[in-house]
C-alpha cells in the first residue's frame, strides 16, 4: 500500500512541476505550493481509504477471526462430545459383557438344576418301575404258588385215592392237603 502511495505522490509531483514552468527543477529544490497540495491530497487519500477500504477490511478480518474462533470452539466441543460418547460406549460394552456373563451363568445354573431334577425324577421313576415289577413278580409268584398248590393238592388227592382204598370225601381230602401244604415252606 505504501508503494502505491509513493507512486501516486511521485506522479503528482511530476504532473505539477510540468505545469509550473518549463525549466527543470532540481530534486532538492523546495516548492511550498507543491508541499501543501501533496499534504492535502495525502490527507484526503487517507480519509477515503479509511472510509472505503480499512473499515470493511477490519470488519472482514474481525468476522473471519470470530468465525475461526467459533469453528475452533465447535471443534473442541465436538471432540469432547466424541470422547464422552467413546467412554459411554465403553461403559455400555462393559455392562453388556457383565450382563451376558451373568445370563450365561444363570443359564448354566438352571440347566444344572434341571439336569439334577431330571436325573432325580428318572431315578424315582426307575425305582417305581422296579418296585412295580417286584410287586408284579411277587403277585405272579404267589399266583403261581397258589396254582402249584392247587395242582399238588389235586395230584396228592388222586394219589391218595389210589393208595387209600377207603375213599374220603373230597372236602376232607382238600382240608388235609391244605394243612399239609401250609406246613411246607414257601420257597
Amino acid at each position: 500500500m505504501g508503494y502505491y502511495l509513493t507512486l501516486l505522490f511521485n506522479n503528482m509531483l511530476i504532473f505539477l512541476q510540468q505545469d509550473v514552468g518549463h525549466e527543470k527543477p532540481s530534486l532538492l529544490s523546495v516548492n511550498p505550493g507543491l508541499i501543501i497540495w501533496t499534504i492535502i491530497i495525502f490527507v484526503l487519500l487517507l480519509f477515503l481509504l479509511r472510509k472505503i477500504a480499512w473499515t470493511p477490511l477490519l470488519k472482514a478480518l474481525n468476522s473471519r477471526e470470530e468465525s475461526i474462533k467459533n469453528s475452533l470452539d465447535n471443534a473442541d466441543r465436538l471432540n469432547k462430545e466424541a470422547l464422552e460418547l467413546i467412554e459411554q460406549n465403553k461403559r455400555n460394552l462393559a455392562e453388556a459383557n457383565a450382563k451376558s456373563m451373568e445370563l450365561i451363568n444363570q443359564a448354566k445354573d438352571v440347566a444344572s438344576k434341571l439336569g439334577d431334577e431330571l436325573k432325580a425324577k428318572a431315578n424315582e421313576d426307575a425305582k417305581k418301575i422296579i418296585e412295580q415289577a417286584k410287586a408284579e413278580i411277587e403277585q405272579q409268584k404267589n399266583s403261581a404258588m397258589d396254582d402249584l398248590k392247587d395242582k399238588i393238592s389235586d395230584i396228592a388227592i388222586e394219589a391218595a385215592e389210589k393208595i387209600i382204598s377207603e375213599t374220603l370225601d373230597k372236602d376232607k381230602q382238600k382240608k388235609l392237603v391244605d394243612e399239609f401244604l401250609s406246613k411246607v415252606p414257601n420257597n
